[in-house]
């Protein structure tokens, strides 16, 4: 194998140099072989050299590591326990302390939060309700009690990272060792394996579930209002809480009233004798029929209100209106006596009118 060479020599200073020395060192080097520059056949090797070189003594961590144990401290070869704070910190990274490795715990986790979209009549919206509807969710499984083995067994120290939950991996540049550290893939970071999985989750320590979810309707709602049930989501991992169950409101169309927060409206068919002598009629409201009186002379569009018949306000007291719209329906077949009686009728009015 090729030994490589000196860093300090690379750049052409002492090792006693100081940060602006090396730098002005590299700067020189740098403009004279920069391959844009200096087409020879060696420069492009001699640049990443001179790159490495500095990339090392320009940071005073790998180079005080460098001045102490060479190229070998810089590819993870030597180990400098001088940062872990004596022989107790030394045990505690490789021992855990009492011959153990050093264990990483997958941390608490909380559980997934669920959604539902429930489908309420107006009644209900208005007044309030309790309804009941089903879920699927995740929940801790009761035969193991989440520890994934099958009980009367338990879960072993993963062998690819030891029991610390995560993997270092070294990759070499011509700027030098990089390490990375993940998740180690076998345990998922939790440090064990499971040997005998649970016959019930298949070791996935959570099984799925239906259950009936109760929920208290708030008179008022209305579509898209959303409610939330603390902890009736998902289990947590490692011991995690439970996510929430998020409840949205769909309110159905109502065959009469049509909504407007908390109005209502309600279009009233009139024929013409109703409209232009009057009379007295019944509409509905949530709370059932009334009677309303419509005057003689009354148009198309004309407008009554009925404080208070409308839908209670969301978190405080009070209701809003139900307004009554006329709507003067135009028969379309009528007898030849009735067409008869229309014609001298209009006989009597004057034009416009």
């Amino acid at each position: 194998m090729e030994r490589k060479k000196d860093y300090y020599e690379i750049l052409g200073v002492s090792r006693t140099a100081s940060q602006e020395e090396i730098k002005k060192a590299y700067r020189r080097l740098a403009r004279q072989y920069h391959p844009d520059i200096n087409k020879s056949p060696e420069a492009e090797a001699k640049f990443k050299e001179i790159n490495e070189a500095y990339e090392v003594l320009s940071d005073p961590e790998k180079r005080a590591i460098y001045d102490r144990y060479g190229h070998a401290g810089l590819t993870g070869d030597i180990v400098d326990y001088s940062g872990f704070g004596g022989f107790e910190s030394i045990i505690e990274e490789f021992f855990g302390g009492f011959g153990f490795p050093r264990v990483k715990r997958q941390p608490p986790r909380r559980g997934q939060d669920l959604y539902y979209e429930l489908s309420i009549t107006l009644e209900e919206a208005a007044f309030g309700a309790e309804k009941e509807f089903e879920i699927q969710r995740y929940e801790t499984c009761p035969n193991c009690r989440g520890s994934g083995a099958e009980p009367g067994t338990t879960p072993v120290r993963c062998p690819q990272c030891n029991g610390t939950g995560e993997v270092r991996h070294v990759r070499e540049t011509f700027l030098g060792s990089f390490v990375t550290v993940t998740t180690c893939p076998q345990c998922g970071g939790s440090g064990e394996v499971i040997v005998t999985p649970c016959s019930e989750c298949r070791g996935k320590r959570k099984i799925r579930v239906k259950r009936t979810i109760s929920v208290q309707i708030p008179p008022g709602v209305d579509s898209g209002t959303r409610i939330r049930l603390s902890g009736e989501g998902d289990a947590g991992d490692a011991g995690g809480p439970p996510g929430n169950l998020y409840v949205t409101i769909s309110v159905e169309p109502h065959p009469y009233f049509r909504r407007d927060g908390s109005n209502l409206y309600y279009e009233l068919p009139l024929n013409i004798v109703q409209a232009a002598l009057g009379a007295e009629v019944e509409i509905p409201t949530l709370e059932g029929k009334e009677k309303l009186v419509v005057p003689p002379g009354t148009q198309p569009g004309q407008t009554f209100r009925l404080k208070g018949k409308g839908m209670p306000h969301l978190h405080r007291n009070g209701r809003g209106d139900l307004f009554i719209i006329a709507k003067v329906v135009i028969p379309t077949n009528l007898t030849p006596k009735q067409k008869e009686l229309l014609r001298e009728l209009g006989k009597t009015f004057q034009a416009g009118t």
